[in-house]
């Protein structure tokens, strides 16, 4: 068998029985969620890294180097803030052909120093290796807030039977942009800068937090594949209602018959998802000034994510979600 075979999450899995060592007690959240969470004396440190390649998670031809460093940054960004931290130390590893020009690499960090303003990241240092495609990784630490000496975090383990699902802001934009791009799309039209540029609502997550809501993820691999980790990681079944899911109006009127697969799985929203009760969601959506929307609710069964038609009948997509390692 080769990784294709396996995939990406059955890969992770894999990887992490091979580690298999029983965690020190000061790992409060290791492998399989958006961040690992440490004790560090009276704080709780988070780290999360990713890593943007060259012709698989953007072409360079047709995405300023700028946007590309903001993403790369953005996209950790979301990370934290799906376990309700703060972001604040970044770490660059540039991976660089040779014949790289030195003002491609100073707009990417101008994009990444953008984004390290707009959410308060100090970029504190790096590496940078020679390669045959460009490539990008940032690691990312960040804090948990604290509360009477406990850590407020968000997990993927964290839903429980009857918590309803709700999502802040609309999907498929962000898809719906890449589609654009790849087809020569101004680089001014409102899809492709939602994908070039994602902001993540993290204010928003950090109430989530403070609330007390116990389960989040950040929509990065497609909503049904991100509520399917909550449905592993929980033990849950969840039922998603199709008609409930947010698409900006935009979308529905330019992409009629693909909307629907472009918010469920196209993934790279970078918005974020809660699991809690409803009366948690409604005083997040007061406190956060902020537009969610109940889309489902978690039930007793097989865990695995259904979208479902207003009659109750299941709705199968071609796709749940982007797989890195999955053959196309």
């Amino acid at each position: 068998m080769n990784v294709s075979e396996l995939g990406e999450f059955a890969l992770i899995a894999r990887l992490a029985r091979t580690i298999g060592a029983e965690p020190p007690a000061d790992l409060i959240v290791g492998i399989g969620d958006d961040a690992a969470a440490w004790r560090a004396g009276d704080s709780v440190l988070l780290a999360t890294t990713d890593t943007l390649v060259q012709g698989v998670h953007f072409l360079p031809n047709l995405a300023p180097w700028c946007d590309i460093g903001w993403k790369t940054l953005a996209v950790n960004v979301s990370d934290i803030a799906a376990m309700g931290g703060e972001p604040l130390f970044a770490l660059v590893t540039l991976a660089l052909p040779s014949d790289t020009e030195t003002e491609s690499v100073d707009e990417l960090y101008d994009g990444l120093r953008e984004c390290a303003r707009e959410y308060g990241v100090t970029i504190a240092g790096g590496d940078i290796v020679r390669a045959s495609e460009f490539s990008i990784t940032v690691a990312l630490i960040g804090k948990a807030q604290i509360r009477d000496g406990e850590p407020l975090l968000m997990r993927r383990d964290g839903a429980r039977a009857g918590d309803v699902i709700a999502v802040t802001g609309t999907l498929g934009d962000s898809a719906a942009g890449l589609e654009l791009l790849e087809k020569g799309c101004s680089l001014d039209n409102p899809f492709v800068r939602a994908h070039l540029r994602p902001h993540p609502p993290v204010r928003t997550a950090q109430e989530a937090a403070r609330l007390g809501i116990a389960c989040g993820i950040d929509v990065s691999d497609g909503l049904l594949q991100d509520i399917g980790h909550v449905c592993v990681r929980s033990g849950l079944g969840a039922n998603i209602h199709a008609s409930r899911i947010p698409t900006s109006a935009t979308l529905r009127d330019s992409h009629l018959d693909s909307a629907l697969a472009l918010a469920c799985a196209g993934g790279e929203d970078y918005q974020m998802l809660f699991a809690a009760p409803s009366g948690l969601i409604d005083q997040l959506t007061l406190a956060a000034g902020d537009c969610l929307t109940i889309i489902g609710e978690l039930v007793k069964g097989e865990p695995t994510a259904r979208l479902l038609d207003d009659s109750g009948k299941e709705i199968d997509l071609p796709s749940a979600g982007w797989d890195h390692l999955r053959r196309a």
